[in-house]
């Protein structure tokens, strides 16, 4: 079985799927499954999973035919990716090693050690309370207290800048991408990044709170002074930043609000079931509203809509 694909991360018998597709042109499922000697249920699974990699398209018909992506630029895009990844693995572990340290040593004029959900509520609190410029941070669940947080609302007013970066899983919270929609109609600039593993809170790239542990049963959080280990994470925050989907889109391109927050969404890394549920859709109403967006953009699957709008400046 073929496994020269594995390292960008596509399973062995997955990619035997796509060397007998690209050998036939186009396919059907049960021609690649008497081809592989397997189940067209087994075939039909992987060829979607080749094509949330970008690896094949669906052909437009009523029966299913799928046909390859052009190999070098499929498996370039998948490179590029996964380089990505590793890049922010490998800079997360030299930060978050540099936290481990300061919180084995216990509290030092740098590191204070906060523990239980009140203190984390009152050093969140009061970090935006004392910010005068700006407020960053990576968001992500569970939450030791409520989702939504009314301090931002205040401090947008008196003009402190708000970016935040939030994880998938943050918007199929119930309420929270409401309140972000509504913090973003006030002025935060939100993004979303797949992957995210980390909470934080920076203001004025002076004072950060980072909790230790995302397990509510342990709720304790490092407040970080002006040190090593904070400029350490501001330039992670960066980072995450800089590799993050934007929430709002520039208004002048085809596509209708509705159909906008379906694609943020689904670049965001959000399954079918988490879409229809935060617009309010059925999962057939989701996906034949997908089915035409694909056609609108001239896309044969959802990571080729995600690159097409990305380059046309509408994500």
């Amino acid at each position: 079985m073929a496994t020269e694909l594995t390292a960008a991360g596509i399973d062995p018998f997955d990619e035997s799927v796509y060397r007998a597709v690209l050998t036939r042109h186009t396919a059907r499922p049960a021609e690649l499954a008497a081809d592989l000697a397997t189940s067209p249920e087994r075939i039909v699974r992987a060829l979607d999973r080749l094509r949330d990699h970008g690896l094949v398209g669906r052909l437009a018909g009523p029966r299913r035919r799928y046909a390859a992506v052009e190999p070098r630029a499929a498996v370039e895009a998948l490179v590029r990716a996964r380089t990505v990844e590793l890049d922010r693995v490998r800079s997360a572990a030299t930060e978050l090693s540099l936290l481990f340290a300061a919180a084995q040593e216990g509290a030092t004029d740098e590191v204070e050690i906060a523990t239980g959900s009140d203190a984390l509520g009152r050093w969140f609190v009061q970090l935006q309370q004392e910010a005068s410029k700006e407020v960053i941070t990576l968001d992500r669940p569970p939450y030791a207290l409520t989702t939504s947080n009314p301090v931002e609302a205040t401090a947008l007013t008196r003009g402190v800048e708000y970016r935040s970066v939030y994880a998938p899983e943050a918007l199929e919270w119930p309420g929270v991408l409401g309140d972000i929609r509504e913090l973003v109609h006030h002025g935060e600039q939100a993004r979303v990044l797949p992957g995210l593993r980390v909470k934080l809170a920076i203001a004025d790239r002076r004072l950060a709170l980072m909790p230790l542990s995302l397990h509510l049963t342990d709720v304790r959080a490092a407040v970080i002074r002006p040190s090593a280990l904070l400029d350490a994470l501001i330039d992670y925050w960066e980072m995450c930043w800089r590799q993050a989907t934007p929430l709002d889109a520039p208004a002048e391109d085809p596509l209708n609000e509705e159909d906008r927050q379906m694609l943020i969404l689904l670049v965001s890394g959000l399954k079918d079931e988490a879409i229809a549920r935060q617009l309010g859709w059925s999962i057939r109403t989701m996906r034949r509203r997908m089915s035409r967006l694909l056609e609108l953009l001239g896309a044969a699957n959802r990571f080729q809509a995600g690159v097409i709008a990305a380059r046309c400046g509408w994500l």
